[in-house]
């Protein structure tokens, strides 16, 4: 299951983490959001313990989606040590993101 990240916690929980994040940046009245945020949610549960999968509402979360240059959703990006190592912009199969997130592990 993703972890659901703010403005507020960000750093925290992101940018501060010991291990590969996941963050799916989406919104509620997006539909190609609602078919990758249970795919983020499988993954997040396949990772565990290896890497953190968060989301990051646009809507009520403005200030990181324009810090990280969010312009259309999903986006998903991809933290190493604090700094965004990887992207993908908009629905994609299970196996991309998965891909992605080995790569960095």
């Amino acid at each position: 299951m993703a972890l659901t990240v703010t403005d507020s916690n960000f750093e925290e929980v992101v940018i501060k983490s010991d291990v590969p994040v996941l963050v799916d940046f989406w919104a509620e009245w997006c539909g190609p959001c609602r078919m990758v945020g249970p795919i983020v949610d499988e993954i997040g549960n396949d990772y565990k313990g290896r890497a953190i999968t968060t989301k990051v509402d646009i809507d009520s979360n403005g200030e990181t989606a324009l810090k990280y240059g969010i312009r259309s959703i999903p986006t998903i990006l991809f933290f190493k040590n604090g700094v965004v190592v990887d992207k993908q912009v908009g629905a994609v199969p299970k196996k991309v993101l998965a891909e992605k997130l080995d790569a960095i592990l």
